[in-house]
């Protein structure tokens, strides 16, 4: 069967045409990747999409969005975008459809794919077990969180808005960090820290702290001059923002384990060299009585370049079973 896989995010809205078949995914052709904000909601990005294809798009999708999916009205929490539950299958014109979570999406990836789509960040090698929870998390326009429950017969994917538990700081930079995040949110989650623009609000606190500017341009280009390495601020932030992301995935593994953690997504993808040899490490296994167990937990990083799609392709073909 034919389908259209989607991964609508906050930033970017990615479409593309799949096969499945006796409960897998056969094939999935190139992405096509939209800019959100340049779009009036999930109905035209998705005529952007089918205007690309040679022929009619398949009545048939699964659609991966970075919101809760409960109730009738899907509101994207990073962006403006809302439609109604009960509307979509007339207004993109589909016979079957399925819609979840962006990282319950992931999940579904990390599950069905084989050892050649990881690659270590920490912790042992080897692959993934094949029984026990697993965490998967990445940070992105905001932070996405899901866990893979796997028993010796059934895989189970868990939703989790774990990213918007409270975030705590574990050094006197981090409390300077809360106390400024605080000023503009009140209450202040991880995903405030670890996610694409929590790395601005880090390096305008080394700038307070270091009496140089506050960053500004835009996120892209923080990030454009953090990875390059050829900003001594914008590269301190970094190694801030992945320390910051060691606690919270370390925070996560225990409370769905402890077990193993798949790290995923486009920035994952960026950070891929810088995770290893950065304080992400450390910080994952800094857990106090238990730094031995979190030293054999496995932290890997999803390679496969549209997790997204192909993990709600997944999802659907496990749908038809």
């Amino acid at each position: 069967m034919d389908i259209v896989t989607a991964d609508i995010g906050g930033t970017h809205a990615r479409f593309a045409l799949a096969t499945v078949r006796d409960g897998a995914v056969t094939d999935m052709g190139e992405p096509v990747t939209l800019r959100t904000g340049e779009h009036a909601g999930l109905a035209d990005a998705w005529q952007a999409f089918a205007a690309t294809l040679p022929d009619p798009a398949p009545r048939a999708a699964a659609i991966a969005i970075a919101a809760p999916i409960r109730g009738e009205t899907i509101a994207l929490t990073n962006s403006d975008w809302r439609f109604e539950r009960d509307t979509i299958a007339q207004s993109l014109g589909l016979d079957h459809h399925i819609l979840l979570n962006d990282f319950a999406a992931i999940a579904h990836a990390a599950d069905a794919l084989d050892a050649r789509h990881f690659a270590d960040i920490c912790g042992p090698a080897g692959p993934l077990p094949e029984s026990g929870a697993i965490t998967v998390i990445g940070p992105g326009t905001g932070l996405g969180v899901a866990a893979l429950l796997r028993t010796n017969e059934h895989s189970h994917v868990i939703t989790s808005e774990g990213s918007h538990g409270d975030f705590a700081p574990l050094d006197a930079f981090e409390d300077r960090l809360l106390a400024r995040l605080r000023e503009v949110h009140g209450r202040v989650s991880v995903e405030r820290v670890v996610s694409g623009p929590g790395l601005r609000t880090i390096y305008d606190v080394l700038a307070e702290d270091t009496g140089d500017s506050a960053w500004d341009r835009d996120d892209r280009e923080l990030w454009a001059a953090a990875l390059q390495g050829g900003d001594a601020l914008a590269s301190a932030a970094l190694q801030h923002f992945c320390q910051c992301f060691g606690a919270a995935a370390g925070d996560l593994a225990l409370t769905f384990g402890p077990g193993p953690v798949v790290i995923a997504g486009n920035l994952a993808a960026r950070l891929a060299d810088i995770l290893p040899v950065s304080g992400f490490a450390e910080r994952f296994t800094a857990k106090g009585r238990y730094r031995e167990i979190m030293e054999s937990v496995p932290v890997k990083r999803l390679t496969h370049p549209e997790p997204g799609l192909y993990g709600a392709a997944a999802a659907f073909a496990q749908s038809m079973r």
